[in-house]
């Protein structure tokens, strides 16, 4: 019989073990941090109805998505976890509370070019605040607030929030009479790092957008305002009185800016940039982009803000919202790539794997089971392979600590237990094996799976 030639597909991520437990304890971490904040976590279905998810329109959207049909029903992988949890409140708005805050961690699917760090098939990890009518602006410092702190959780320190207000960038083009051409300026100017002003300014005076050399140079003096948070809100207040938009703008970043101090973060790490807009049709107020700042060519690395109306495709009830979503694959992707993982982290699958040395399994199972009973890793090797074979085994898998259970131990009721890191060797008895592994074992299982180069 022909032998299939084994593959992974372009664009999806396979990891070997050592790797998977990195990125599994990423997610932990990440999990725990949401739930500190009392979001709950939500779980929606990979394939929905593709009417559902395509409710707002086709476009790119549609380019991208993996659509198929089965039977009589059209049917989509879901390729972001926003639409399906405009869905999910929509659906069941009588049975929850408001303000809805969720949690979601999950895979989406986009069918586009596979490049070097985007992926087909990816996580996303997304935490949203949904309100009823209404929603207080302090959750949009909130939302930047967790993310600073599952960040340093995981171990990254070197960081920057970057955090702005859409109705501060309508109002202020509005002043200049610009309201029409808002949306191209803003994506003109988000170009500015990669392309610089020179090429920006080119841009804004070329026919497709047909801005004046003044015009253009009163757009650049305004997103060059940078400095310490209070002296950008200060520079702001020069512009109030010209634009109610505007004005709203500015109570609200001004608003954002002092709890998210209140908050505990530092402004070492989140800066008001007049520069961040984000997508033109979806965010409303507040927007937020991270970035590594030792990396800045690695771009966003987690971005989100405020929108009007979350459900607006599904029913009539306004649902405004504020959310943040880290593309989780991605950012391993980039971590590994860089260098930033920590390779001395504990990856082993257990604490400890003990080595049967006779054919009695008997009291390898016993020691197992009391182990297991207080919370340890444990695995068992049954196989019947030479002891330097059973011991290559445990190197391979870096397993921190190896039970040698042989007939003399078996008359003693005691245990050889060695510490693979040491080398060192000792007898002992059930409770002082226990005690041994449970103090040493888990030195590494707290450990962050990020070591910040920039510390």
């Amino acid at each position: 019989m022909a032998k299939v030639q084994p593959r992974t597909l372009s664009g999806f991520m396979e990891l070997l073990p050592p790797r998977q437990i990195q990125f599994d304890r990423m997610m932990e971490i990440i999990r725990r941090s949401f739930s500190l904040y009392g979001f709950t976590p939500l779980d929606t279905p990979l394939i929905e109805a593709s009417e559902v998810l395509l409710a707002k329109g086709g476009g790119e959207t549609e380019k991208q998505i993996y659509r198929f049909t089965k039977g009589d029903s059209d049917l989509s992988l879901r390729f972001d976890l926003t639409v399906p949890l405009a869905k999910y409140v929509s659906l069941n708005y009588a049975k929850l509370a408001f303000p809805f805050r969720r949690f979601q961690i999950g895979k989406v699917y986009r069918g586009e070019r596979a490049q070097r760090g985007r992926f087909r098939e990816f996580y996303q990890a997304d935490i949203d605040v949904i309100g009823d009518g209404q929603l207080d602006i302090s959750n949009d410092a909130e939302i930047p607030a967790i993310i600073y702190r599952t960040f340093t959780s995981l171990g990254l320190n070197r960081f920057q929030i970057r955090v702005n207000n859409r109705k501060v960038l309508n109002g202020f083009y509005a002043m200049l009479g610009l309201t029409a051409q808002a949306g191209a300026i803003m994506r003109t100017v988000d170009k500015l790092e990669k392309i610089g002003e020179k090429s920006v300014r080119e841009l804004l005076t070329a026919p497709d957008i047909g801005l004046t050399d003044e015009q253009a140079a009163e757009i650049l003096k305004f997103i060059a305002i940078k400095g310490r948070n209070a002296g950008v809100l200060a520079a702001l207040e020069g512009y109030r009185g010209r634009d109610p938009k505007f004005d709203e703008g500015l109570d609200e970043l001004s608003a954002v800016a002092k709890n998210l101090t209140a908050f505990g973060v530092p402004e070492t790490h989140f800066v008001l940039d007049l520069t961040i807009a984000r997508g033109l049709d979806y965010y409303t107020g507040t927007v937020y982009e991270t970035a590594m700042l030792d990396h800045p060519e690695i771009g966003s690395i987690c971005s989100g803000g405020r929108y009007d109306n979350l459900a607006e495709y599904y029913t009539d009830k306004q649902l405004p919202g504020v959310g943040i979503s880290i593309g989780l694959t991605r950012l391993f992707f980039v971590l590994e790539d860089q260098g930033y993982l920590n390779d001395d982290l504990n990856t082993a699958p257990a604490d400890v794997l003990i080595l049967p040395m006779t054919g009695d399994m008997g009291p390898a199972i016993q020691l197992a089971t009391y182990l297991r009973d207080r919370s340890l890793q444990v695995q068992i090797y049954g196989e019947q392979k030479k002891f330097k074979q059973k011991m290559s085994y445990a190197d391979k898998l870096g397993v921190p600590y190896v039970v040698l259970l042989g007939e003399d131990e078996i008359k003693q009721g005691k245990y050889a237990l060695k510490d693979m890191r040491s080398g060192e060797q000792k007898l002992l008895a059930t409770e002082e094996v226990f005690r041994e592994i449970s103090t040493h074992a888990g030195a590494g299982g707290g450990a962050k799976p990020i070591l910040d180069k920039g510390e």
